[in-house]
């Protein structure tokens, strides 16, 4: 798939990068965290490459497409996080158990 790959980055003007196994948990855990997108962690790469641009601040400059105000990325996510339930098990803390009344409910969120 490399060729068709480096094909559509030249088609696009685009670019190929890489990410780290931790840029990609973090972008994994964001979505989770952020968006509610329950994703693979391969799934994520894409979005870690995004956030690593942004952080190199790659689209400070950038002008959208000419007849546009705004440039516009798409970040495919093809996998469920089920794909790996070990991996969200291994990135989230056990939640705390209390019982399910009102008083403690509201004594737990500072009521």
């Amino acid at each position: 798939s490399w060729q068709q790959a480096v094909a559509a980055r030249d088609e696009s003007n685009g670019l190929i990068n890489t990410v780290t196994d931790d840029e990609i948990v973090r972008a994994y855990q964001l979505l989770a965290d952020t968006e509610g997108v329950f994703a693979e962690p391969a799934s994520a790469a894409s979005v870690a490459g995004l956030l690593k641009l942004k952080k190199q601040g790659y689209f400070k400059d950038k002008k959208p497409v000419k007849g546009r105000d705004k440039i516009k990325i798409v970040c495919i996510l093809t996998g469920h996080g089920l794909k790996d339930p070990d991996r969200a098990i291994k990135t989230v803390s056990v939640p705390e158990a209390i019982l399910a009344e009102k008083e403690e409910i509201l004594k737990k969120i500072g009521f």
